[in-house]
């Protein structure tokens, strides 16, 4: 008879609990290969893309595009012996009692293994140990209905849209639709796209406030950044300098041929700089562990740049970023934005950062007083570089003016640390010849 397996959703070794489905990329009726891309989610972290580790029939999809699930639960149901001859309804044996069934990790899944259990039926004999772990199903299973999505929200919108928003990295929750009951059309992700702003239909009671689930990446921002607020505790300080030796040097380096096609820019001259202060001052690169009460001390810089995409902000890591030349930390640096405005940035290229860099300066911003990023001990915050009057040797010059801002955890790093620091990468960006000496 057919061998029906229940394919649950895993954890893609994040540690997450839940994940939204996308898209899928096979239907009932299918056949499909051993790890073969069955379906598209969006964890807390990333879009990922999950193979299925058995090759059959696909028979059944239990969940919708845009729905919330849990690990663990099942999502498609597959019939890996679709070749089996079928008993008669009668004399079909009971399904044998599945203790404990274990998935092994698929093709881009980390080390943990997801155990799925079920309850045995009393009086059941035990499968045997060699027969291969199977749920029996009825001939024709009816069709489960979707549960309804978390929040009670699923954006409307037909597949060459959704496509569509997916292709221009547009996010459906964000959208009203203009077309009957609500659905979003082409034109809607279109306009969104291109930043032109649609005013929300205007409901019967006059109101014109919309709600939108709270899911994905935004979730788990606002979850990480309370996090770090209320445990550790945040000290910010403030540098302002002059920054034009710094974009004198940026413009020699544009016209060198060692640099030619290579995109320098202030983030690359700043991350430079705190891989360099973070040797002189290490406290600055370690992190308090609250459960082993120890202070962990990081030979190594993972250098996070917080990155705002039109799935939320995320923090991808530059991995040894202190072993990287500057034209290897520009390449880097530019490969990183890239993929983030994609979308296409790994669970994995998200973790066990050291330090982090967000440069408020493109949004014209002066300065700000950034939150931790948690598992890190300090942030540096970059802000817009400005013509402003400056005294050089004792006259108003018109200069390239920076303010930097650093919050750091004050169980870790004292004010003098914290100071030294800061004063390091200023010393670094005011004149980057200081480079030498480190």
């Amino acid at each position: 008879m057919p061998t029906y397996k229940e394919f649950p959703l895993a954890d893609t070794a994040e540690g997450l609990t839940e994940a939204d489905i996308l898209n899928w990329h096979v239907k009932p009726g299918d056949t499909v290969t051993v790890n073969q891309i069955v379906v598209e989610i969006e964890t807390a972290k990333a879009a990922v893309e999950l193979p299925i580790p058995w090759a059959g029939v696909v028979t059944q999809l239990h969940v919708e595009p845009g729905q919330t699930v849990e690990v663990g639960t099942p999502i498609l149901t597959i019939d890996v012996d679709p070749g089996g001859a079928a008993a008669p309804a009668a004399a079909a044996p009971a399904p044998a009692p599945v203790e404990e069934e274990e998935m092994k990790p698929l093709v881009g899944y980390g080390s943990k293994a997801v155990v799925t259990q079920r309850r045995a039926r009393k009086g059941a004999a035990p499968a045997p140990a060699a027969a291969p772990v199977a749920v029996a199903a009825p001939p024709a299973p009816a069709p489960v209905a979707p549960a309804a999505p978390r929040g009670g929200y699923v954006p409307l919108a037909k597949p060459p849209v959704r496509k569509l928003a997916k292709d221009l990295g547009v996010d459906l929750h964000a959208l009203t639709g203009t077309a009957d009951g609500g659905v979003i059309t082409r034109e809607d992700v279109e306009r969104a796209a291109n930043g032109t702003p649609v005013a929300p239909p205007v409901a019967d009671n006059g109101s014109r406030e919309r709600r939108v689930p709270v899911k994905g990446v935004r979730k788990m921002t606002a979850a990480a950044m309370v996090q770090s607020a209320y445990t550790a505790p945040h000290v910010t300080e403030f540098l302002t300098i002059d920054v034009t030796p710094m974009m004198e040097f940026r413009e020699k380096l544009k016209k060198s041929r060692e640099f030619a096609g290579v995109k320098v820019t202030p983030l690359t001259f700043a991350a430079k700089a705190v891989c360099l202060a973070a040797k002189r001052t290490p406290d600055i690169n370690a992190v308090w562990d609250e459960a082993a009460q120890e202070i962990v001390y990081k030979d190594y810089v993972h250098l996070g740049i917080a990155a705002a995409t039109p799935r939320g902000l995320i923090v991808p890591k530059v991995r040894d970023a202190d072993s990287l030349s500057l034209k290897e930390l520009a390449q880097a640096l530019t490969t990183l934005t890239e993929v983030a405005r994609e979308g296409k940035t790994s669970p994995a290229d998200m973790a066990n950062g050291t330090i982090t860099i967000t440069n408020v300066g493109v949004f014209g911003v002066d300065t700000g007083t950034p939150i931790i990023n948690p598992g890190e001990s300090a942030i540096l915050c970059l802000g817009a570089i400005k013509d402003q009057p400056w005294v050089v040797d004792g006259e108003i010059k018109v200069r390239k003016v920076l303010q930097l801002s650093l919050s750091f955890d004050h169980r870790v790093v004292d004010g003098q640390q914290g100071s030294e620091f800061l004063a390091d990468v200023g010393a670094l960006l005011t004149d980057p010849a200081m480079a030498m000496t480190y």
